[in-house]
């Protein structure tokens, strides 16, 4: 696994030793990016089920200021700690361990906002609805704030919010599917 563009290009990232997280690969992080522009101008992301922290790191290395990556697994945890130290970022970072709708509630409670947010979790196993939901009901996302869901080639995103339009929708497999959707809170 490896940074694919920006400051970090080429740079090795560490995986999750012994453990069921599933890293975005490469052609598929290569995809997204590419959508999404391959370069930043500053903003703050929130990784959620972050893994390795693969997809705040790329966002960081293309120029976003700032990510807080989550997970629950001690493991992963570990692995984004030694990622950021090996490219030497810790003050562009915030890591926790907790579990999602935990971490979202402490996110509001700190009064914390994004612009771009990484969900990734594990397949058939969290309601991105209800995730959704939260971070529109919390008020965690800035006007105009894109969030990436990578989910199972058939699984379809249902009950949404009204304020997230679906802006984009691939499969890159039989088994992954990317949908990229827009927070808009009607002022644009």
């Amino acid at each position: 696994m490896r940074v694919i563009s920006g400051k970090f290009k080429s740079h090795s990232l560490k995986s999750v030793p012994h453990s069921n997280t599933r890293p975005t690969t490469d052609k598929v992080k290569e995809a997204l990016f590419h959508f999404l522009g391959p370069y930043f101008d500053g903003g703050k992301a929130l990784d959620l089920f972050a893994g390795s922290g693969n997809l705040g790191i790329e966002g960081l290395s293309r120029g976003m200021d700032h990510v807080t990556f989550v997970d629950k697994d001690s493991k992963a945890i570990k692995t984004i700690h030694e990622n950021i130290k090996l490219l030497g970022i810790a003050e562009k970072c915030e890591v926790f361990r907790n579990d999602a709708f935990r971490a979202l509630k402490a996110a509001s409670n700190r009064e914390k906002t994004f612009d771009y947010v990484f969900l990734d979790p594990p397949y058939g196993k969290i309601s991105y609805s209800k995730l959704l939901h939260v971070l529109n009901d919390e008020k965690l996302l800035n006007n105009g704030a894109i969030v990436i869901c990578e989910h199972a080639y058939d699984d379809k995103l249902n009950d949404l919010p009204q304020e997230f339009q679906e802006i984009k929708q691939d499969a890159y497999s039989k088994s992954i599917s990317i949908t990229i959707l827009q927070y808009d809170l009607g002022g644009n």
